[in-house]
């Protein structure tokens, strides 16, 4: 038979059950405008219902917390600039090469290797119409041509070729083939801008090519024969009129003695032979004929021609 008092004591000893606290909700919406209004009611929820304002340490502690929460925002904005100027790059890449691939220059006119009776000259902010002879053109500033895809120049020792390119136009997409008495340039996957034979030979060794502000190919040659002024710079092109070819003076005094005699008096007949009078050879050959003369007065030279 069971006591009363017993039950009574067994249930004293039993521990009693720990009943968890009921959490505390927060209600409160944040308005963009007012940021500072919603934090100042999360502290005052904190500030009631915990011991966070009591402490020492709240302000370094706040903070600290505000100091994390700023890094960490300010990271996360450098992280995105990052990424958008990584994929504007990789726009703007993908643009140019896709324009260099796609872009097919316009083809060449038919009258473009055909002798033409007329061309255009400009000088300064007016235009003339040179009436040309035999078929040849008068020489650009540059004593070259300027052609419908491209210019080119030269001196005695070198030409010089000027290629327009799109604009940001990178090397790997360029073309540029040096040879003796042969040239090939032009954009990868397109037909060559200028290919063909030489006028005449060049130093390969001496030559080369180079990508101006990523807008232009510039390509030097450095000629063989030094002695001589090209007509056209690949077989096939509209020849260019030599004799009007005009040297830079300034230049003259570069040059060695021999050499620079050499040109003086290339460009001295040039202009005779413009105004129908006799070259240096042949003033010389007439001179010795008149010394000749002169002394053989028994001689008759009457019906004796003269070049």
């Amino acid at each position: 038979m069971a006591i009363l008092s017993d039950y009574d004591e067994d249930d004293q000893k039993k521990p009693a059950t720990s009943v968890p606290p009921a959490r505390k909700q927060f209600n409160a919406a944040l308005d963009p405008s007012d940021p500072f209004g919603f934090l100042e009611k999360v502290f005052e929820f904190v500030a009631r219902e915990s011991d966070l304002f009591r402490s020492d340490s709240l302000v370094s502690d706040v903070n600290a917390v505000l100091k994390m929460v700023k890094d960490k925002v300010e990271s996360e904005e450098e992280e995105k600039k990052k990424k958008k100027s990584r994929e504007a790059k990789v726009e703007v890449d993908r643009k140019v090469e896709k324009s260099v691939k796609e872009e097919v220059p316009p083809q060449p006119s038919t009258s473009t290797a055909v002798k033409t009776e007329e061309v255009k000259v400009e000088q300064g902010s007016e235009t003339q119409v040179e009436i040309e002879k035999n078929g040849l053109r008068a020489p650009n500033k540059g004593n070259g041509l300027d052609m419908e895809k491209y210019t080119w120049g030269q001196s005695l020792q070198e030409v010089n070729i000027n290629v327009p390119v799109p604009p940001g136009t990178k090397s790997r997409f360029i073309t540029c083939e040096i040879k003796k008495k042969y040239l090939k340039v032009g954009l990868k996957g397109q037909p060559p801008v200028v290919e063909g034979e030489l006028f005449q030979s060049v130093k390969v060794d001496d030559c080369f090519w180079s990508l101006e502000d990523q807008k232009s190919i510039s390509i030097l040659l450095t000629k063989q024969n030094q002695m001589e002024w090209w007509k056209f710079l690949v077989k096939g092109e509209p020849e260019i009129d030599t004799q009007k070819v005009e040297p830079e003076n300034s230049k003259l005094s570069d040059l060695d003695p021999e050499t620079r005699s050499t040109v003086e008096k290339m460009m001295f007949d040039q202009r005779q032979k413009q105004m129908g009078l006799p070259s240096s050879d042949e003033m010389q050959k007439q001179e010795i004929m008149k010394k000749f003369m002169a002394e053989h007065p028994e001689m008759d030279f009457s019906k004796a021609k003269f070049s």
